[in-house]
């Protein structure tokens, strides 16, 4: 039998080392960005947050300014406010009421019925 000879490859100790090297490089790069990654969308977050809550609280400091003015204008617009105003600041009075009376010529009904 005839022995053939194998070839193989083998890495020297060097080349293993820079591959463990480089290896280590980029796995520690990829942690590290991947860190800088996460705390820059958890500070996104928290800011996004923050910004919630002040329009939140803006939105309920507009919304009883909001029922303050209608509760304002309800008292405002009240029928006997605006007619104490009339008579008080500009003077005005209430009319007395006034009947209509009405004539018929009775020549002109005649015309119509016929």
């Amino acid at each position: 039998m005839r022995r053939t000879k194998i070839k193989r490859n083998r890495k020297s100790k060097k080349q293993q080392e820079f591959i463990n090297s480089l290896l280590f490089f980029v796995v520690t790069l990829l942690s590290i960005s991947s860190l800088l990654t996460y705390l820059w969308v958890y500070n996104e977050v928290n800011i996004t947050d923050r910004e919630i809550s002040g329009l939140k609280s803006i939105q309920e400091n507009i919304a009883v300014e909001n029922r303050e003015i209608r509760s304002e204008i309800g008292r405002l617009s009240r029928i006997d406010r605006i007619t104490e105003i009339a008579r008080k600041e500009l003077q005005m009075v209430t009319p007395e009421p006034e009947s209509l009376v009405v004539f018929v010529d009775k020549e002109i009904l005649r015309r119509r019925i016929k």
